[in-house]
């Protein structure tokens, strides 16, 4: 797939990407709005410019493959993948309906580009190890990219899949954690507290980049300087806003699960409609 290095241009895709967000989970009534929105930028470059795929060949076997823990925020990930060409844009819309290929959390077998399925917190950085130890005995290149929450780190099997990605010096692995110190709780830092998580990271065996996840130039230097590092797995703690680029959505746990409805709906795209304006100058 061709890739976009314009900064304006993936800054704007990030745009239609949240655009998409909010009219999905208006139609369907249902859905996570917070970390979809807060990762629109890291998913758009991760899609548009940094991972190695082809919507054409969905199933290439020296591919880039991306496995999704926090299954949740899926939302960013269709649209990402339907504006990559996976499948018809159009589709977005029939998110979590009945006969759907787009549920509530991702079915791999039933959609182009899904390299797993997800729905139980902490489990897909073990997939995501397992995919990675797979490409060293094999001899194969790619990288495997994992997307989790904060939240689901609480769990005991993420560290135990960490210690397993440093013992067998996965450098092909790098897992990206969505820091917005939100989950359906509330606070992490009053349901339990991850601080300090970067130094937590480092001793459990792993390159760690601490990145702005809602500054695009700054993702993308962070996933440049991921790929470059050998002997250890890498973390990337991306900080981001739960709800970006919507102002009553912004920071709020409130947003973890709800969608808009028709006013707020209108509100949100409203706002991006504007940010668009002020994107393209």
């Amino acid at each position: 797939m061709k890739k976009i290095t314009d900064i304006k241009t993936l800054q704007l895709m990030a745009n239609t990407v949240r655009q998409d967000i909010i009219k999905m989970l208006l139609e369907a009534k249902s859905g996570h709005s917070a970390g979809s929105l807060g990762m629109a930028d890291v998913f758009t470059a991760l899609y548009f410019n940094i991972m190695d795929h082809n919507p054409e060949s969905p199933k290439w076997n020296d591919r880039d493959r991306f496995v999704l823990s926090n299954g949740h925020i899926c939302p960013v990930l269709y649209a990402v993948l339907a504006r990559s060409g996976y499948f018809p844009v159009s589709e977005l819309m029939t998110l979590r309906k009945k006969g759907t290929r787009l549920h509530g959390h991702p079915h791999h077998l039933e959609l182009p580009g899904l390299d797993n399925s997800a729905g139980p917190l902490g489990q897909g950085i073990s997939i995501a190890c397992g995919m990675a130890y797979g490409a060293k005995m094999d001899h194969k290149k790619y990288t495997v990219y994992c997307s989790m929450g904060d939240g689901e780190i609480n769990e005991g099997q993420p560290w135990e899949a960490f210690m397993f990605a440093a013992k067998n010096k996965l450098d092909n692995l790098i897992v990206f954690i969505d820091r917005n110190f939100i989950q359906i709780d509330g606070d992490t830092e009053k349901v339990m507290p991850l601080e300090p998580l970067a130094d937590k990271m480092r001793a459990f065996g792993h390159h760690v980049i601490e990145v702005d996840g809602n500054d695009m130039a700054s993702v993308l230097s962070a996933f440049t300087e991921a790929k470059s590092l050998k002997g250890k797995p890498i973390c990337i703690l991306t900080r981001t806003v739960p709800g970006k680029g919507v102002s009553f959505m912004e920071g709020k746990a409130s947003w973890h699960g709800m969608p808009p409805n028709k006013d707020q709906a209108e509100q949100a795209l409203n706002e991006l409609l504007e940010q668009e304006t002020r994107i393209k100058g």
